[in-house]
Formats: structure tokens, sequence, C-alpha cells
């Protein structure tokens, strides 16, 4: 009796694991506020990396403040994201805190319609607001936000989101 050699094992790239906090920003219009780095073709919420000690509220108020020089009134936690996907050929497991925000009265963000250049280290960022309209059309990342910034719910969802292969 002859035996086959043992097959290797596939191989699968252990993941990157971070932290994020990204704010869901909202005029009294409805319109949301997206951002992209000029190079990107993709959309995504403002926010960014947890450091170690600080808080969901304040990665993204920290984040903000670095890349647009501004402050939002943040609200209650809408999502709790497990996201996995792929970006410039690594892969990444991210677990993301999304907080309801909205504009300061008199702020850059209420009383301009934008779009707003922001700078990511020495990259632009690009910032715009989105009729909700628009978003299902939108290269929007994580992808199921196309539908879920469109529904109103109440509470915090739990959200595992994994791109395609």
């Amino acid at each position: 009796m002859t035996s086959s050699p043992p097959m290797a094992p596939a191989h699968h790239p252990v993941p990157r694991v971070r932290q994020r906090a990204a704010a869901i920003v909202r005029r009294e219009d409805g319109r949301v506020l997206l951002h992209r780095l000029q190079r990107d073709a993709f959309w995504a919420l403002p926010g960014g990396g947890i450091e170690p000690g600080e808080s969901a509220a304040q990665a993204i108020t920290r984040e903000l403040q670095e890349e647009l020089n501004i402050v939002v009134a943040l609200e209650d936690l809408a999502f709790v994201v497990e996201n996995f996907f792929n970006y410039a050929g690594v892969a990444y497991h991210e677990i993301g805190l999304y907080l309801h925000a909205r504009p300061l009265p008199g702020s850059l963000l209420d009383v301009s319609a934008g779009p707003y250049e922001g700078v990511e280290g020495d990259q632009k960022l690009v910032f715009a607001w989105f009729d909700c309209e628009q978003l299902a059309g939108l290269d929007l990342r994580p992808a199921f936000l196309r539908s879920a910034l469109i529904r109103e719910t109440a509470g915090v969802q739990h959200i595992v989101h994994r791109d395609a292969p």
C-alpha cells in the first residue's frame, strides 16, 4: 500500500490586528461626513487607530484635530465592527468602535458645505458630505456602511464584515 505525501497546510497570512475608532458625523439635513486619502479611490468614516490608554472618544477627538483641525460633539456608540480586509497587500482584522457625532454649532463643518482638505502625516485627505442616496454608488469601506448609514437604528449593533476575497 502506498500513501500520498502529506498535504502542506494552506498558507494564510496572520492578519494584523488593530483597534479603530470612527465618527458617524451627520448634519441636520442627514448628510454624513466621509473622508479618503487623496490617492485612494474609496471613502471611509473619519477616525483612526486607538492608542494605548485612549478611549474611542479620545481617539476620534485626536484624529479629527490632527487631520482637519476640528472638534465634533460625540454621542452614543452605534456599531462595534469586526472588519476583515486587505489593504496595500496586508491582511487586517480591525476592531472598530463607531460613535454618532454632530458638528458643533458655528464650526467649519456646520457653516461650510465643503469639501475640506486634511492631512494624514505627509498625505492629503479629502473630507466631503454625502446624501444617503449617494452612498449606494460609492466605494465606501467597510461596504456594510452603504446600507447601515441609511437606517436609523436604536442601540448598538455588532457587525462582522469580511471583504470579498
